[in-house]
């Protein structure tokens, strides 16, 4: 009985090498969203993070990986309750600290309200103000949260943030909380002026880093190697020239 059981033990213990050498091994999924670090561009995302994250990989020598482009609620759903999931560019929060592996940062962002510049009746001064006007948020984004934690509770969901500047210039909704990079290229993509747009209250409490993730069930090793390349990247300052378009 002592040499089945010892048979037994060896082949459970193969058995458990093999599924952790195949959850190591497994295809990387890369997640992001459709903003002014990322694009689809003839079937393939591209975009200042994502070069960052596609130079970060190939320092970190993996070269299984899929890279998507997701509305950012389902690239969230994703890297929330999926293995071996990294997701960008993405704000680090207290509410999701546990939640993730953060990688690294790639910029601090500072969101402010914009509006109609031509709207004279939407006047904010305080953020309880900014509570009585109709708000475009995008589902699950982290202006989102922090706007529902402070009671707001006229907002309009969308999938994007081009989605919720269509609102803004349509009169669906009178706010729209993103920094200027964004609203800039945002503009952009419509083909209006951003000097058609006005910023009326910066939300300093959102002023945060921009962080590339790792899901919570993704092994360390994986993990440690990708921050480790991505930390060489950032102190020879390539991530901020990358991030500056330079």
């Amino acid at each position: 009985m002592g040499k089945i059981h010892r048979h037994h033990r060896v082949l459970a213990t193969a058995l458990m090498l093999m599924v952790s050498l195949c959850a190591h091994a497994a295809t990387l999924q890369v997640v992001t969203e459709d903003s002014s670090y990322s694009a689809l561009e003839d079937g393939k995302v591209v975009g200042v993070a994502s070069q960052v994250v596609e130079m970060t990989l190939a320092a970190a020598g993996i070269t299984d990986y899929h890279m998507t482009l997701y509305p950012w609620a389902r690239a969230y759903d994703i890297a929330r309750l999926e293995a071996n999931v990294l997701i960008y560019p993405m704000i680090r929060s207290s509410g999701r600290e546990d939640s993730f592996k953060w990688v690294g940062e790639l910029e601090r962002v500072h969101p402010m309200f914009y509006k109609l510049r031509e709207r004279r009746d939407v006047w904010v001064a305080s953020l309880q103000e900014a509570a009585h006007y109709t708000v475009g948020v995008v589902r699950d984004d982290s202006r989102q949260q922090y706007l529902e934690s402070k009671g707001f509770s006229k907002m309009v969901v969308s999938a994007n943030n081009l989605d919720n500047l269509r609102k803004l210039i349509t009169g669906q909704v009178e706010l729209i909380p993103m920094p200027e990079r964004e609203a800039r290229e945002q503009c952009a993509d419509l083909h209006i002026p951003f000097e058609n747009l006005e910023s009326v209250f910066a939300l300093d409490e959102l002023s945060k880093g921009l962080y590339v993730a790792m899901s919570a069930n993704t092994p360390d090793e994986v993990v440690d190697k990708i921050t480790a390349a991505f930390a060489r990247l950032k102190q020879n300052g390539t991530v901020d020239k990358l991030i500056a378009g330079q």
